[in-house]
């Protein structure tokens, strides 16, 4: 992790940004802060805000409230190519791949170089063949054949490729939206190895998450939203990963919850779940 990440000013700024779709509020009073070289995590339960968030920064929605500030200066991204512009880009879990186009056509999929006069124009296959390569490898990633459709890879390695395309297209922050959530371990550890290779390439990067053991293992500051609002927001050397997990599963709720239930008549008092019977279980539901 790079030491003077705190000391960088910051890319993206949220100061007080809320966002509310009619009478609703799904956002309100949010403060977050993105510097270059630095991962900053966003945790929350379903509900909590975390979409809402992606799409103020992504430019897919406007906030109501508050001040979005990039390179220090107030904007309102009114477009997903306003923030492409600014250097923000967004990797959604479907990733916007076509499963049965090779590797290459994808990493360029909607830029694609050309090459000869017009009107006899034509992708410059060479090209992008080459450059997909090179970026892949300066990500460490190592593809044995660029020609394979990107639907033949494992989840792990097509979030890689959405990384390093993200890169290459000029990206300054990285938004990654649950990149870890529907991968086993081995290929949530590849994805996190590649979060942690964007961060030390000098790029702010948002990452969304319900895990936050997968947040603790890259995250340099981390945010809990619930309800729409932050609960906690702190840098890693003030925070545990037993302080996340106890604030994502709503630590103070579940433990008035208990106090209620042991003052049933004639009911035992609810167990904790980090002391299950099954420690397999306990690890799995522990707040």
């Amino acid at each position: 992790m790079a030491s003077d990440a705190t000391t960088r000013p910051p890319v993206v700024e949220l100061a007080g940004v809320g966002k509310s779709y009619g009478n609703v509020r799904a956002l309100y009073g949010v403060d977050l802060t993105v510097r270059p070289g630095q991962v900053t995590c966003v945790l929350g339960d379903n509900g909590a805000g975390k979409s809402t968030l992606i799409k103020i920064i992504a430019g897919l929605h406007q906030h109501t409230e508050g001040e979005l500030r990039i390179d220090g200066a107030p904007v309102r991204l009114s477009s997903p190519r306003d923030a492409l512009d600014a250097g923000i880009a967004t990797v959604y879990q479907d990733l916007a791949t076509v499963p049965l186009m090779p590797v290459w056509r994808n990493f360029f999929l909607g830029s694609e170089p050309t090459r000869g006069p017009w009107p006899l124009r034509r992708l410059d296959i060479a090209r992008m063949k080459r450059t997909t390569d090179a970026e892949l490898r300066a990500m460490g990633i190592e593809l044995d054949d660029l020609d394979q459709p990107i639907g033949t890879l494992s989840g792990g390695q097509r979030q890689s490729v959405a990384i390093a395309r993200a890169v290459h297209f000029g990206a300054r922050v990285l938004i990654l939206d649950e990149p870890t959530a529907a991968l086993g371990v081995k290929q949530s550890g590849v994805v996190l190895k590649y979060i942690a290779a964007a961060r030390d390439r000098g790029l702010g990067v948002v990452f969304i998450t319900h895990n936050p053991h997968h947040a603790y293992l890259v995250g340099d500051h981390f945010t809990v939203l619930r309800l729409g609002t932050v609960e906690v927001s702190a840098a890693r050397d003030r925070i545990t990963v037993d302080d996340l997990t106890h604030h994502m599963a709503g630590g103070a709720e579940l433990a008035a919850l208990r106090h209620e239930l042991a003052r049933v008549p004639g009911g035992a008092p609810a167990p904790d779940p980090v002391e299950s019977e099954d420690p397999v279980e306990g690890k799995e539901t522990a707040p």
